[in-house]
């Protein structure tokens, strides 16, 4: 399976990626040795430009690993066309005992990678680079959960046989009774939907007045609630919403919504879900970062335009998941 296009250029993506950080991980140890602003040695104006450099060389690379997670779920569903049982990406991702666990690392990696991107912008927002050690030694807290990442993708490919017969998101996920791998059979689903609607209000009634009333035990409320939320979302999407986008109902699967035949609702369902807790979560792992005091009024803005931009990917969100099942609830349709 390694000689797959999607396998060639996922492990293309994660060598360049590896390589890159791990280039830059030798200048993040120089400059944690060597690192003093208020010289102007020659070798403190050689390890500026070599900060320069490499934080942009980093901020590229963990862009592709970002992205890299939207090419693994595209490649799994991909690979569902050549495994015995697969119908989706769900088959293909339990086809071994990799698949799931590539997936968690690079949905974790996501945020982990983006706020080191936004440290990143704030620190050259100022001429003494204020946030260079803290990022250097982000940096290379970063290369093990990279390299965790390269591990587990390299070997759920190198797992994937043709002739496995794996389970389908029809067994996996379906609320019909017989389905006993089935994950979220014993979950109400008009408890989940209560929750998960009531979540809803209070994450925007928390994040208006944190708008308004800027308070730090706020911006970490306000970012644990998002975590929460996430989880929560992703549950009753595959529980609950997903079967009214196929108009089925015992076809429950977070990863058929990404298929053309249901127009790639789910790319606009995750982007503004994935984008709307990761602008909810910045708020509060910039907080403590508003010196000096140049550094101080940037923070305060970015924290403001955080706070409203995951609010619109959150009424985004709403709308988009809850289509299908408003529709049919306005309507009066049945499956």
């Amino acid at each position: 399976m390694f000689l797959n296009s999607w396998s060639l250029s996922l492990n293309l993506c994660s060598i360049l990626v590896l390589v890159l950080i791990a280039i830059a991980s030798q200048a993040a140890v120089r400059v944690l040795l060597y690192w003093d602003t208020g010289s102007d040695s020659e070798q403190q104006i050689r390890l500026e430009n070599e900060v320069w450099l490499a934080s942009t060389l980093v901020a590229y690379a963990l862009v592709f690993q970002i992205i890299s997670l939207l090419l693994f779920v595209l490649a799994a569903d991909h690979y569902s066309k050549i495994i015995v049982g697969a119908m989706c990406a769900t088959g293909s991702l339990l086809a071994n005992p990799y698949g799931m666990p590539t997936l968690w690392v690079k949905l974790i990696g996501v945020f982990l990678y983006g706020f080191w991107i936004i440290l990143h912008k704030i620190d050259i927002n100022s001429e003494e680079y204020p946030l260079v050690r803290i990022k250097c030694i982000y940096l290379i807290l970063l290369l093990p959960i990279l390299l965790l990442d390269a591990t587990l993708q390299s070997l759920y490919i190198n797992g994937l046989k043709p002739d496995i017969i794996t389970s389908c998101c029809a067994v996996v996920f379906s609320s019909a009774e017989g389905a006993s791998l089935n994950l979220f059979s014993s979950i109400p689903q008009d408890a989940l939907l209560s929750i998960f609607y009531c979540s809803i209000v209070i994450l925007t009634i928390l994040g208006m007045f944190n708008y308004f009333y800027p308070y730090n035990i706020l911006n970490w409320i306000y970012a644990s609630s998002w975590v929460c939320f996430l989880l929560l979302a992703i549950i009753v999407i595959t529980s609950v919403l997903s079967s009214y986008v196929y108009a089925m109902p015992f076809h429950n699967c977070p990863f058929c919504l990404l298929k053309p035949e249901y127009n790639y609702i789910g790319l606009a369902i995750y982007a503004s879900l994935i984008t709307g807790s990761f602008f909810g979560m910045a708020p509060a792992v910039v907080q403590n970062f508003k010196k000096p005091k140049e550094l101080a009024d940037l923070v305060n803005k970015w924290q403001h335009s955080w706070l409203l931009f995951s609010l619109i990917c959150l009424l985004l969100f709403t709308i988009i998941s809850s289509y299908h099942y408003l529709l049919y609830r306005i309507m009066g349709g049945e499956y």
